[in-house]
């Protein structure tokens, strides 16, 4: 892993954050920062909360307690959020599970249509961002063609490029492999690889533990809404403190 830059003040930083669903207590005083530059890998079993934990910092997901500062921007409790909200979403990317492309523009024009609607940038300028990023996770060669026409993991990598077209500070992943063949999940994850060499900060939920050993710069484990524990990777998957870290992790390793 490259060396990241030593910042001194947190993107993201998430203050005694409670979630509910009803009766259902889904997020229980999360207390979390990332650090430009940083690798931050969630685990965790289905249902733990760890998705709707990422969801919440981009507003996809209201919250009714605590504190969530995104880049500066503060959150605020029942989605009563406004102006805030609205640039964060653009300083933050977020790829899902599913692929969520207009299956009626081709690849080229998937990727250019956000940055010329929201950022105003001319079409010439984001035709050019277009073609670098489809170079960059590896599809140049399929601007051309519709999503029904790609493989998964094709039109996973087109959802990446999608997301860098609005030059995004923070980059969000919901469980980007979860919906692909197993044989497609590597191309997807040497994009992902990709951009944490380049240092871009990342919050990423996987249930790939290799891939969260070899990117991460702190893994954080949920459970039942609460983070049970967070540590370097090594310390997570090689010597877990926490009981509930070590009974998950028996579990998925041994598949």
């Amino acid at each position: 892993m490259t060396q990241k830059e030593n910042p001194t003040t947190a993107i993201v930083r998430m203050e005694k954050v409670n979630k509910h669903f009803g009766k259902l207590h889904v997020l229980k005083d999360i207390d979390l920062e990332v650090m430009p530059g940083e690798v931050v890998v969630v685990i965790g079993a289905s249902g733990s909360g760890k998705s709707t934990l990422i969801r919440c910092i981009n507003g996809l997901e209201e919250f009714q307690s605590g504190h969530i500062e995104v880049d500066g921007n503060e959150l605020t409790p029942h989605g009563k959020s406004g102006r805030a909200l609205q640039k964060i979403r653009t300083e933050v990317g977020m790829v899902f599970q599913q692929f969520n492309l207009f299956p009626h523009l081709s690849v080229r024009d998937n990727v250019t249509l956000a940055p010329m609607k929201v950022r105003g940038w001319s079409q010439e300028d984001a035709m050019e961002t277009a073609e670098r990023l489809l170079e960059r996770v590896g599809i140049s060669d399929q601007a051309d063609k519709y999503p029904a026409q790609l493989s998964g993991g094709q039109q996973q990598r087109v959802a990446l490029a999608r997301a860098l077209a609005m030059e995004p500070r923070l980059m969000l992943f919901d469980e980007p492999t979860s919906a692909l063949d197993p044989e497609m999940i590597g191309e997807v994850l040497d994009a992902m690889r990709e951009l944490a060499r380049e240092g871009m900060t990342m919050i990423i939920v996987t249930h790939e533990m290799g891939f969260a050993r070899e990117v991460a710069d702190r893994v954080i484990y949920v459970h039942q809404g609460e983070i049970a524990e967070e540590a370097p990777p090594e310390t997570i998957f090689d010597s877990p403190n926490d009981e509930r870290t070590r009974s998950f992790l028996s579990r998925v390793l041994k598949h």
